[in-house]
């Protein structure tokens, strides 16, 4: 049921795996238009419940009109054949889990940005009927400090029996509400609960409900108050009305929103000023879905569908950007970079693809010149006396190679750094064997051509 990179999947060639989390393995893919998407492609004991299947090829219609700089927007699913799968923007960047076990809690003005931008967050996702219902660190993307959150909506669409009893996590105890816990029907509280544990991990670096089994972990949310010592004191009092046992108690997304510009530290202008919006992303419908305007899309080929973009917020943000889909609990996930289109520039400060290609092979020159050359003068410094016809040989050889080299960087790529590093090693390959020569005898000189080729051959091995 999984997928191997470079095949293709419906429009989507899959370039390489990201990870995988309870729902499904993620890829990292090209759209036809050649953008770059994440493709989650659904466990075998999820695809083989036809229910949950049909209850999320409901939702997904849904979970599309989700936008927001701090979401991952979903651009397309397939919940039909061998492979079913979801399509959402890529998000190239560290889960909020990741970094804080790494780097320790997140604080000062990070902290401000994280608790706006996932409150934002839950706007969006309250905003267009859905609850995300798994909100937690591992579901939060950190892209240059702001949050993308991640698999909104998909734990509530896939919550039925069989997926349970074959082993996917529904939601991690310590971040899921009270009333999930108990089984009652979630709603948007239950968002906010788990916005308030997330928050209290980030800034603490602990568990609110510590940890252990499972099982203890849920008694605690349900029967104790959870741990907020070290918190900030502009954010406790909000943490702690999000983390209210009764849902009817907590606060709304936006009410959250309001509270964090009324009391959260100022952060400073440009970091709170919004970042250039992206263009809209392009959606691919699939069949037997409604889309959001009310077509039918028709079975067999699937034809790209602009989406349109979303008026503007009155009221500004603190950046936005690329939201993407990571999906993957366990895989390669630190907004850092923008939705790649073939020719397009890369943004400020950021080297393209062609860029760092041509400085990695100018740096891999470099050592190849001067490694080779350090071992030619070696070899022709310990083969001087007893074999003086083999050391001319290989400096004549290696200063060929040198000068060949770079009279094609001069005169046919125009390089003249590289020629004048190509002459100088040869100079440099014939002065150090003049110095060994002299100084040192033919013994001393074949010990350490021993020693330099039996350690490059053990590092050619073990690689």
């Amino acid at each position: 049921m999984g997928a191997t990179d470079g095949e293709r999947l419906g429009p989507y060639h899959l370039l390489s795996t990201l990870g995988a989390g309870g729902f499904g393995e993620v890829h990292l893919a090209l759209d036809p238009g050649g953008r770059t998407v994440a493709v989650k492609i659904l466990h075998p004991h999820v695809a083989a419940d036809a229910t949950a299947l049909a209850r999320l090829a409901r939702e997904v219609e849904t979970m599309r009109r989700v936008r927001g700089p701090y979401v991952a927007e979903v651009l397309d699913a397939s919940m039909e054949g061998a492979r079913p799968y979801l399509v959402t923007r890529y998000v190239q960047g560290r889960p909020l889990s990741a970094v804080i076990s790494g780097d320790g809690p997140v604080e000062a003005e990070d902290l401000v940005r994280l608790a706006r931008g996932l409150a934002e967050a839950l706007v969006a996702v309250h905003a267009a009927g859905v609850v995300h219902r798994d909100l937690k660190p591992a579901n939060v993307i950190l892209t240059d400090g702001d949050p993308v959150v991640i698999d909104f909506g998909i734990a509530s669409a896939l919550d039925s029996a069989s997926v349970t009893v074959s082993g996917a996590i529904l939601g991690t105890p310590g971040y899921l509400a009270p009333e999930v816990l108990e089984g009652v029907e979630a709603g948007p509280a239950a968002d906010l609960f788990s916005f308030g544990a997330t928050l209290a991990y980030s800034a603490t670096g602990r568990h609110p409900y510590g940890t252990g089994p499972a099982s203890a972990v849920g008694y605690r949310v349900v029967h104790h108050a959870p741990d907020l010592e070290g918190v900030p004191g502009w954010l406790e009092p909000i943490l702690q009305d999000c983390m209210r046992r009764d849902p009817a108690a907590r606060p709304a997304a936006g009410e959250v929103l309001a509270r964090l510009d009324a009391e959260a530290p100022a952060v400073h202008a440009e970091r709170r000023r919004p970042r250039r919006d992206l263009a809209a992303p392009v959606a691919l419908g699939f069949a037997g879905v409604q889309d959001p305007a009310g077509a039918q899309e028709p079975a067999g080929v699937q034809e790209p569908a602009v989406v349109r973009e979303a008026p503007p917020r009155e009221r500004a943000v603190p950046g936005a950007g690329d939201a993407g889909f990571q999906g993957a609990e366990n895989g390669v996930h630190a907004l850092t970079t923008r939705q790649w289109r073939p020719g397009s520039r890369p943004r400020p400060g950021r080297l393209s693809s062609e860029e760092a290609h041509e400085r990695r092979r100018v740096v891999v020159h470099r050592r190849w010149v001067v490694g080779t050359g350090l071992l030619v003068a070696l070899a022709a410094a310990t083969a001087r006396n007893p074999l003086p016809e083999l050391s001319l040989l290989l400096l004549t050889g290696y200063g060929s190679v040198m000068l060949v080299d770079g009279g094609i960087a001069l005169f046919a790529r125009r390089n003249r750094a590289r020629a004048i590093l190509d002459l100088a090693a040869g100079a440099g390959a014939v002065a150090l064997w003049g110095v060994l020569g002299t100084f040192f005898s033919t013994l001393t000189l074949a010990l350490a051509l021993g020693t330099v080729l039996f350690v490059l051959i053990a590092i050619l091995a073990s690689s």
